[in-house]
Order: structure tokens, then C-alpha cells, then sequence
């Protein structure tokens, strides 16, 4: 007995078996994700199986329903039902093969028969539930060829589901759809070939007592199929969608810890350890050297005249800097040797297991001779020194805190013998050392915390007349009390401070000048100190042009002094620095002359304004002998053959004074005249100057009664 296909119900299996394929093929990618997830991948496996089974079955039906036979079909439910359970287990079978971790040339082999076995099985077995009078027989070949085809099949579909796996997320849904098709074509040929390799004998008739009708079977079979591979898509794809959110949100959340730690544990500027984690390295060798006994070294270092060289060329060519220098440090030490910066341009190294003086004395010298190198920053060539201390583990210190306070003090030792060297921390660097440690730390931000101030000291006429006054830096400190100017002004020189302080002064001074200006204060000079870190800038005068056209202050209303040692040593650059200031409109003095090493020739050159004697001639003034008059009556007659106004400091007698008189000095300024006063009481002192009507006897008279009133108020001179 022979009968006729549907060709709809062919192709519309043919499409059932490619669908099933698919849901396999995604459920196996769905399922290799979830490898290691436990209870849950048990019930992804669970789903995937019956969603497979049930499609492989469900093409078996839709087959059987395009087969037209001379008479109805009927099929017993608990066979029917039985191979529903062999395609639902074959099926399970083939999804964990491919979602293991490897896929042997063994495993495939006979992970391919067991499943073609498996579809062979339920194919068969559903034929088997047709009820038939006379029984089914097959033909050998057929019947062989189906087996084979199904276990062929098989082979195909584990290397391809297990071949995907690994692609890429750009190339998986073409690759899966032709993969579907080739899986759909070898189902739809092994059941089409079983199909053909049955036997019905003529005569006979199919029973449907106590069995299901094949047409309604075929239907619900084929709704229920499309709906369960369906749902089963959506909701794998709804469950992709929330690993991958979940996925996003999990990288989000590394990314931002990683982050965090990096912020908690790197400079940010260099890529270096910062100060955190050099303290947690610090305290983890401080353990290995108890446990090992093996010592290890902190250097201490930081670049000398930084401070100038950022404030100079501004603070992103700073940052290039330090980035260079981190640089060459990482490149002077061992690998397993840690670099940090700890703020500014103090850096810090930590040489483990090393505790012998020449090895750590070879490091020190490859630090400093690497400096010697020209940096290139934003084309402009450096060459940058480097101060460095040292301290070793337990020798120096039994903590970290010990050792980083220990190498610093040897750090600024090393700065103040000359940079660009090294030292090894002494026991005798102790009270003296620390303080001037701690004005270096402090003075940086002392003007900030609004701890530095300006007081003015007066300068006189011979006439007894307010000529001008000298703007002169004070600074208490919350722990250590007034600083003497002399102290902290020498550190901020040595350690290149002096910029940034000396430019806040010349602010001040400016912001000071208008408030006197808005208060109608009758003008005055103010002369201001010049360090020779200033005069080495190659736009200083530039510089100090712009702030006074910020503040709209004229350059007749300040004076710049330099300290005759400091035009000395540099005479060259100092006088091109002097002309540029004269050339816009400033007056320059020579200040504390007599205590360098003066050259007539020099003197000729500079072209001051003023001279400037220092105190100690004049205090010689009040000795026996006349040694000290014929020196300062000199130093005046050779002030005036240059056209010079002479200006005779710390006049403290009256003695001193009308001797100068005599001597035709032409300016005084010392505590006889007046101390230095905060700007509040030198604008009272100015004020009560312009308001005598009789200039000369008013001047008499008040000058004594205010300078009573200055020593009852404790000014500092």
C-alpha cells in the first residue's frame, strides 16, 4: 500500500525541525554561559531538552500528518507518549555534550551515536504507536540508511552547536541560522527516509479504538510545538538580555571600584604609587624585615627650584616635569623596588633588602646622574637637580613615620650643603634641623592660612620729613610664634619659596597701595625686596608689570631693592634686569651696600636710584673712633659723584643721626625715626603727617609722640 505527501505539511515540517534546531542551538549558547551556575543550569538544561525533544517530535507528527493514506490513522497515547520521552532524553543528552567544557574526537564520536540512536529510537517508536491491523515491516536498507543518516545528523549538530559557541557576537545569528538549516534538513531526511522505509501491506486498516486521531494529534501537536519553542525563545532571549544588563552593571561596578582604587592607591598626575600606598608598602616590608631580618632604605627626594621653574612656565609644564622625573626614578631602581610621590615634587623611594652603604650610595648616584640629562618640556630644555636623604630599616627608625621624618631631615641636609646631592640620615640632625624642616613645610602656605603679613617701616628726610617706606614680611606661626625674617626668608631662598612668596608680596603691596589710594591717603613709595631667584627669570620684569597694570598701579609708586651682594655675584644679568625696570618707569636701590664686594665700574653701570648703607656702618657711627665716620662719609661722597640718593639704615641714636646730618646723608630710616607699622597705623602715622600746618615743627613734634605709642603697641622691628 503506497500513499501521497502534502507538500505544505512537508515544508511546514521541514520548518518545525529548522525551528527546533535553532531553539537547540540558542539554548546550548544560553546554557554554556550558565556552566558553572548550579541549580539553575540544571533547569536551563531541563527546558532546553523538552524544548528540543518536543520540536524533533513534533516534526515526526507533522510528517506522519502530510502522509496520505487509503485509510485513518490512529496512534495508541502511552506509546506516543513514550517517544516523546525518548526525543525529550536524546535531546537532553545531546545539550550536555555540547555545553561542556571540551568536545573530544571521542565524546563526538560517541555523543553522535547515542543521540542518532536516541532520534532514531523516538522516530520509530512513534511509528510503532500507529495502530494497524497488519503489522509494519521495513526495508533493511531504508531502515539502515535512516539510522545512519540520524546518527550523521547528529555528528553534524553536537561539532556545529559546540563550534559556535565560540563565535563572536557579530557572526553567531548567521552562523546559527545555517546552522538550523543544515540541522532541520538532516531530521526532516532521517524521518523521510524511515518514512519510506516502511512496508504497508495492502489490506490493511488502521484502528482507532482507544487511540488518538493522527489529524487532530497533528494539529494540537503543531500549536503546541510553535508556542513552547516560541515562548522558549523569548523568554531565553529576555533572560540573554538581562545576563548582559546584568553583565554591563557587574563591569560598571569593577570599573568604578577599580577606579576607586586606583584613586585610593595612584597618583593621579604620574601613574606612581601615591603616599597611601607607599605607607601600606612601607609598613608590609617593616613585617618581612622582622620575619627575615633583611633591612631595607627610604630615599627621600624632591627637585630643587621646582617651585620656580612651575611658577615660571606655568603649572601644566609642571606636571610634564614631574612626569619626567617620575620617569627616570623608575628607571634608576630595581623592578621589585617601589617608587611613590607623596605630594608636590616629593617623591620616595623603598629599596628592599637593601641595607649596605655602597649599594644604596650607587642608587643615590644613578638618580642624580640621570638628572643630568636635559628634560625637554613643551620645547624648552631643563636641567633639573635633585636633593636626596636616606634612612634605613631598623638602623634609623622602627616606623614608617620615623624613617620618612628621618630621610627628610637628611633630604634638606642635603639641600642646604648644595643640592644635587645626598646624605644619610645622623642622629645629630635633630631640634635645629627639624625646625627649619618644618618652616620649609609650613611656609609654602603659610600666606594662605593668612600667617604672613607686611608691615612698613618709614623712611626720613634729614628734615625729619616722611620720604617713603619698606615694605618688610612678618609671620607668626601657630606653633612656633613670630619667625624672624632673616630665618625663614633664608629657607624660602634655599628651597625656591621665595617666588611664590615675594609675588604675594608684590601683590599685597599693590592691593595695599589702593586701598591707601581710595582712602585718600597722600602717595607714597613703597620699596620692596628682591630675592635673586626673581632676578633669573627671563620675564620677570614682564611679570611684575602685569600685576601692576592689574591693579592699576603706577610704577613711580614702587621701588625694588637688591641686596648689593646679590648685583655682585651676577652683575651681568643684574644690570639688564635693572635697565628693564628703569625703562618702564621703576626706581631701583642698592641695598645693605658695603658688605659685598662693590666695583666702581658696576655702580657706574647700574644707574640706581638710591644707596642703601648698611646698618653695621652705621652703627659704628657711635664709636670712639672716626673709622667708621670716614667709611660712611665715603660711601655717601662716592653715592653722590654716581648722582645717587644715600639712605642710611638701622639709625637707633641720635648721635648716629646728626652725624649722618653732617655728613650730608640724605635719607635715615631705623627705630629712632620709626619701627615697622601694620598698615592700619602707617596710614594713621601718614595721616597725621599731612595734617600739621607747619610742616618742619609739626614733623618735630609728632615723630616722638607716635614713637611712644609704637613701643607701647610690641611692633616687631
Amino acid at each position: 500500500m503506497s500513499g501521497t505527501y502534502n507538500l505544505f505539511l512537508v515544508a511546514l515540517s521541514l520548518l518545525v525541525a529548522m525551528l527546533a534546531s535553532y531553539t537547540t542551538l540558542d539554548l546550548a549558547a544560553r546554557i554554556r554561559v550558565l556552566e558553572t551556575a548550579g541549580l539553575r543550569r540544571f533547569f536551563w538544561l531541563l527546558g532546553g531538552a523538552s524544548a528540543m525533544g518536543t520540536g524533533i517530535w513534533s516534526m515526526h507528527f507533522i510528517g506522519m500528518l502530510a502522509l496520505r493514506m487509503p485509510m485513518e490513522m490512529g496512534y495508541d497515547v502511552r506509546i506516543t507518549v513514550l517517544s516523546l520521552v525518548v526525543a525529550i532524553l536524546s535531546s537532553g543528552f545531546a545539550l550536555h555534550i555540547v555545553t561542556s567544557s571540551e568536545l573530544s574526537r571521542r565524546r563526538l564520536i560517541v555523543g553522535g551515536i547515542m543521540m542518532g540512536l536516541g532520534i532514531a529510537a523516538m522516530h520509530y517508536t512513534g511509528m510503532a504507536a500507529m495502530r494497524m491491523q497488519l503489522a509494519i515491516t521495513y526495508t533493511l536498507w531504508l531502515f539502515v540508511a535512516s539510522i545512519g543518516i540520524a546518527i550523521a545528523a547528529s555528528w553534524a549538530a553536537l561539532w556545529i552547536a559546540f563550534t559556535l559557541r565560540d563565535s563572536t557576537q557579530h557572526h553567531v545569528l548567521i552562523k546559527r541560522f545555517g546552522a538550523a538549516l543544515v540541522m532541520g534538513l538532516a531530521i526532516a531526511g532521517m524521518h523521510y527516509t524511515g518514512m519510506s522505509a516502511a512496508i504497508f501491506r495492502a489490506g490493511a486498516v488502521g484502528r482507532n479504538a482507544n487511540s488518538v486521531n493522527g489529524n487532530l494529534l497533528a494539529c494540537v501537536v503543531t500549536v503546541t510545538t510553535l508556542f513552547i519553542m516560541g515562548v522558549t525563545l523569548i523568554i531565553s532571549m529576555l533572560d540573554t538580555r538581562f545576563d548582559e544588563r546584568t553583565l554591563q552593571m557587574t563591569d560598571s561596578l569593577e570599573k568604578a571600584n577599580k577606579q576607586l582604587l586606583s584613586l585610593a592607591t595612584e597618583d593621579t598626575l604620574t601613574g606612581i604609587p601615591n603616599r597611601n600606598a607607599f605607607m601600606e608598602h612601607a609598613e608590609s616590608a617593616i613585617t618581612r624585615c622582622q620575619q627575615s631580618k633583611r633591612p631595607f632604605t627610604i630615599m627621600f627626594m624632591d627637585m630643587d627650584g621646582f617651585k620656580t621653574i612651575n611658577d615660571s612656565l606655568g603649572h601644566s609644564s609642571g606636571d610634564k616635569l614631574l612626569q619626567a622625573f617620575s620617569r627616570h626614578l623608575i628607571r634608576s631602581v630595581r623592578r621589585d623596588d617601589v617608587v611613590a610621590r607623596l605630594g608636590g615634587d616629593e617623591f620616595v623611594m623603598l629599596l628592599d633588602g637593601m641595607g649596605e652603604r655602597d649599594a644604596i650610595e650607587r642608587i643615590a648616584r644613578s638618580v642624580l646622574a640621570r638628572m643630568q640629562e636635559d628634560f625637554c618640556i613643551d620645547g624648552v630644555p631643563l636641567r633639573v637637580t635633585a636633593s636626596i636623604g636616606i634612612a634605613s630599616y631598623p638602623k634609623d627608625g622602627e616606623t614608617v613615620e620615623a624613617l620618612l621624618k628621618g630621610a627628610d631631615l637628611a633630604m634638606y641636609e642635603a639641600k642646604h650643603k648644595g643640592r644635587n646631592t645626598y646624605r644619610f640620615f645622623e642622629a645629630t640632625m635633630s631640634e635645629a634641623a627639624a625646625r627649619t624642616l618644618q618652616i620649609y613645610r609650613d611656609l609654602g602656605v603659610a600666606h594662605e592660612r593668612g600667617e604672613i603679613s607686611l608691615v612698613f617701616q618709614p623712611k626720613f628726610g634729614m628734615g625729619r620729613e616722611l620720604v617713603g617706606a619698606e615694605a618688610l614680611m612678618r609671620w607668626r606661626h601657630p606653633e612656633m610664634g613670630d619667625i624672624p625674617p632673616l630665618e625663614f626668608i633664608a629657607v624660602a631662598e634655599l628651597t625656591g619659596q621665595i617666588m611664590q612668596i615675594s609675588d604675594w608680596t608684590i601683590r599685597e603691596v599693590c592691593r595695599q597701595v589702593k586701598q591707601w589710594d581710595a582712602a585718600g591717603l597722600a602717595p607714597v613709595k613703597i620699596a620692596i625686596n628682591l630675592s635673586p631667584e626673581q632676578l633669573r627669570q627671563p620675564d620677570f620684569v614682564e611679570h611684575v608689570q602685569a600685576i601692576l597694570v592689574g591693579w592699576a598701579v603706577r610704577p613711580e609708586r614702587i621701588m625694588f631693592e637688591i641686596t648689593e651682594t646679590m648685583a655682585m655675584q651676577d652683575a651681568e644679568i643684574v644690570a639688564g634686569v635693572i635697565h628693564r625696570f628703569q625703562d618702564v618707569g621703576f626706581d631701583i636701590a642698592i641695598d645693605d651696600f658695603g658688605t659685598g664686594y662693590s666695583s666702581m665700574a658696576y655702580l657706574q653701570q647700574f644707574r640706581v636710584k638710591q644707596l642703601k648703607i648698611d646698618r653695621f656702618f652705621t652703627s659704628g657711627l657711635d664709636d670712639e673712633g672716626v673709622e667708621g665716620e670716614t667709611i660712611v662719609s665715603k660711601i655717601i661722597e662716592l653715592a653722590h659723584s654716581l648722582g645717587m640718593v644715600v639712605v642710611a639704615e638701622g639709625v637707633e641714636t641720635s648721635s648716629q643721626f646728626n652725624k649722618l646730618k653732617e655728613l650730608d646723608c640724605d635719607e635715615i630710616q631705623g627705630y629712632l625715626m620709626a619701627r615697622p607699622l601694620k598698615p592700619r597705623d602707617f596710614e594713621e602715622f601718614v595721616r597725621g603727617q599731612t595734617r600739621s600746618p607747619d610742616k618742619a615743627g609739626a614733623k618735630e613734634a609728632v615723630l616722638p609722640s607716635f614713637g611712644s605709642a609704637v613701643k607701647t603697641q610690641g611692633l616687631l622691628a
